[in-house]
């Protein structure tokens, strides 16, 4: 529970922190608004690579912890890479700034609402793997 709370959490800073980058595009030349947009944007992204980290290994199974998280890593890495890698200087040309910023916060509201319906169904507890699983407190 503590874990969904928190994956949910992050993906909404880390979304939010692109409406920082669009203020921060309409407000100018400022270096309170540079300063604070890039902290704020390193707050999220601090803790939500952190929780993903613990997410995608609760994922796994504990047989194959190794192969299971480095096929899931790759798996997000190289789908996010590809897509913006090839896709965000067009779109910041073609859009400008404060609208690029905008549209990625707006493109980011679908995963957000997605966790937030699977983490109300139960989806999200039913794909924990062995990794994720409670274990009873030690005895002895």
């Amino acid at each position: 529970f503590v874990m969904n709370r928190s994956v949910f959490i992050a993906i909404f800073l880390m979304a939010a922190s692109n409406l920082s980058f669009a203020a921060l595009a309409l407000a100018g030349d400022t270096n309170l608004g540079l300063a604070s947009a890039i902290g704020f944007e390193n707050f999220a992204s601090g803790f939500g690579g952190v929780v993903v980290v613990a997410y995608f290994s609760a994922l796994c199974d504990l047989r194959f912890t190794a192969a299971h998280y480095a096929m899931i890593s790759a798996a997000a890495s190289i789908v996010g890479r590809l897509l913006t890698g090839t896709t965000a200087g067009g779109l910041i040309e073609w859009t400008g700034y404060v609208n690029f910023y905008l549209l990625t916060t707006l493109l980011a509201l679908p995963g957000i609402v997605l966790f937030w319906w699977m983490m109300r169904t139960g989806l999200v507890d039913q794909a924990l793997g062995t990794a994720g699983a409670q274990q009873p407190p030690a005895t002895g």
